[in-house]
């Protein structure tokens, strides 16, 4: 068990405030001559934030928006994602955040679940929304890559349009075009709604072990509260005005939400925001441009990052904090990225449903040590057995948390918020951990992925830790399937760096590293493995590939 208590003084009087709206009024006006986000060559400054947020508010509360009224954004990461968040918030509304690349099953389920009623969307995308059907959505908002670029945005959305030819044929009657919201909104009044800490903010979509999304009900409070914790993890380490970080994780996912967009934005920061992270050549140079302090990643972008061999020729002379979450940070790809950058990484945990940081490493004193460090501050974790019971110290027990972070529950599912809660208000994580010798918190697998070899536990990730290692493969995914012997056997997907590794000296390895019963009996090769949209390794879809287009967690 550890603990820690919210008894330290405020850290900074922008985070005095209630709810998100206000805080980030209040920070827009603080910070309002800095550029605040840029993308792709183009920034808009804090006060611009500002007026677009307002002009998007106002437009939307002619519409109907009241507090409560769900609106759905479906944007990667561009300029336009923090002005929608901050509007709709200050319009009373709650932001439901979806992926992208949904597939209109997928969007359908999410947006009938949440019952949106407005919903922005990229234009890129639209072809989706053409093929569902939601009776309660009254409004959609088409915008193009470039919208908020001025000149460049009519070139860049020439470009992608007729050059590139990267915007599926799409037909949806009666929509509405961003500019011209905005251009209208900017004639209308608007009126700051009565939010407290208990509004709503986010609906945010996890999935569950049925394999169907819920929606952790997310309030102003919940994210204040993570929001003072994160700040007071930061302590001294960041200067207001000067930090510069990347976000290439999509900012419809909670980590990059909370980490990157809402504390940096109290911070002052300047946000760079990566639309597309897979393309790595891209990705690099936009890197080459802007004098990072901080980046945040998962354990596969790391691992893309460190294989490009342009990668290694930029300047980390400013960069001083670089977090991991979504997933484990393997030690290898954690002590390559240190001996490159000279910066340690920084490894913390959390989920949609504690907004979302749970623990993570003291930021002056990172350590490799495969564990994701110790509870923010004010958040209580317990390690249970499956009757609610404190484990004995050294044994693993499922992760239960309690901390003003934690969500309110699931949408309109009272079944499975009781499910997730213990009676005295510990939220069920359903990962399972062990605290080391010196109070860390180590996370070893989902309870769900846990595989039973002949009555022993075996964590896949052990096995994936020492297959990383070897020099030939590139990624690694570990799950049990079915055995008539041992209940369980382990089976590993593997893609290799050379088209020569082959079956024979896998186990060979194996056999070296690894103990008998945890040795793989079935090894299949693979040119890629199914990802989530932060690139956690999806081994649900491993298991069941039909599950593959189920919103992952």
């Amino acid at each position: 068990m550890a603990d820690s208590s919210l008894t330290t003084m405020m850290p900074s009087a922008l985070l005095d405030e209630a709810t998100l709206d206000r805080f980030l009024a209040r920070a827009c006006r603080v910070y309002a001559d800095l550029p605040a986000f840029c993308c792709l060559s183009h920034s808009l400054s804090y006060a611009q934030i500002e007026t677009l947020s307002l002009q998007w508010a106002a437009w939307l509360q002619d519409q109907g928006v009241v507090p409560g009224t769900r609106v759905a954004v479906m944007l990667p990461n561009l300029l336009q994602y923090p002005v929608a968040i901050y509007g709709i918030l200050r319009a009373g509304g709650v932001v439901v955040n979806c992926n992208p690349l949904y597939t209109p099953h997928e969007l359908e389920f999410q947006l009938r679940d949440a019952e949106a009623e407005f919903m922005l969307v990229l234009e890129n995308f639209a072809h989706t929304v053409q093929q569902i059907h939601v009776p309660s959505l009254r409004h959609i908002i088409v915008t193009q890559v470039g919208d908020l670029m001025e000149w460049r945005g009519h070139l860049i959305n020439g470009i992608l349009r007729y050059w590139k030819k990267t915007i599926p044929a799409w037909h949806l009657p009666g929509v509405y075009h961003l500019p011209e919201v905005l251009q209208h909104g900017a004639t209308l009044p608007f009126t700051s709604p009565s939010l407290g800490a208990s509004n709503l903010a986010f609906l945010q979509y996890t999935g569950g072990t049925t394999g169907r999304s819920k929606g952790a009900m997310l309030t102003h409070g919940n994210l204040m509260a993570n929001l003072r914790q994160a700040d007071h993890w930061a302590g001294s380490c960041f200067v207001e005005c000067q930090e510069k970080i990347v976000t290439a994780l999509p900012l419809y996912h909670i980590f990059a939400l909370t980490a990157n967009c809402l504390l940096f934005w109290k911070l002052g920061a300047t946000n760079l925001l990566i639309p597309n992270p897979r393309d790595i050549p891209a990705f690099v140079g936009a890197l080459k441009k802007f004098r990072f302090t901080t980046i945040t990643g998962v354990n596969t972008l790391f691992s893309a990052l460190l294989d490009y061999p342009d990668f290694s020729h930029l300047d980390f002379s400013a960069l001083k904090v670089t977090l991991g979450g979504g997933m484990a940070v393997q030690e290898i790809i954690a002590q390559r990225w240190h001996t490159l950058t000279g910066c340690p990484i920084n490894q913390a945990y959390g989920l949609s449903e504690t907004s979302p940081a749970v623990s993570i490493h003291p930021i002056l004193t990172p350590l490799n040590d495969g564990t994701v460090g110790i509870p923010v501050i004010g958040t209580t974790v317990e390690l249970r057995d499956d009757e609610g019971h404190p484990v004995p110290a050294g044994h693993p027990g499922e992760i239960c948390i309690r901390g003003p972070q934690v969500m309110q529950g699931y949408w309109r599912q009272a079944e499975e918020t009781r499910l997730a809660f213990w009676p005295d208000n510990f939220f069920r994580t359903g990962d399972m951990g062990q605290w080391t010798d010196i109070g860390h918190l180590k996370l070893l697998e989902r309870k769900k992925d846990m595989i039973k070899v002949s009555g022993f536990n075996v964590y896949p990730s052990e096995i994936e830790e020492v297959l990383s290692h070897h020099p030939d493969i590139a990624e690694v995914a570990a799950i049990g399937v079915p055995d008539a012997h041992s209940g369980e056997a382990i089976k590993v997907f593997i893609v290799a760096r050379q088209t020569s590794l082959d079956e024979a000296t896998v186990r060979a390895y194996c056999h070296e590293q690894l103990t008998g019963y945890k040795c793989p009996r079935h090894i299949e090769f693979r040119s890629s493995l199914p990802h989530s949209p932060i690139g956690k390794i999806l081994r649900r879809a491993l298991r069941d590939p039909e599950s593959a287009t189920v919103q992952p967690e």
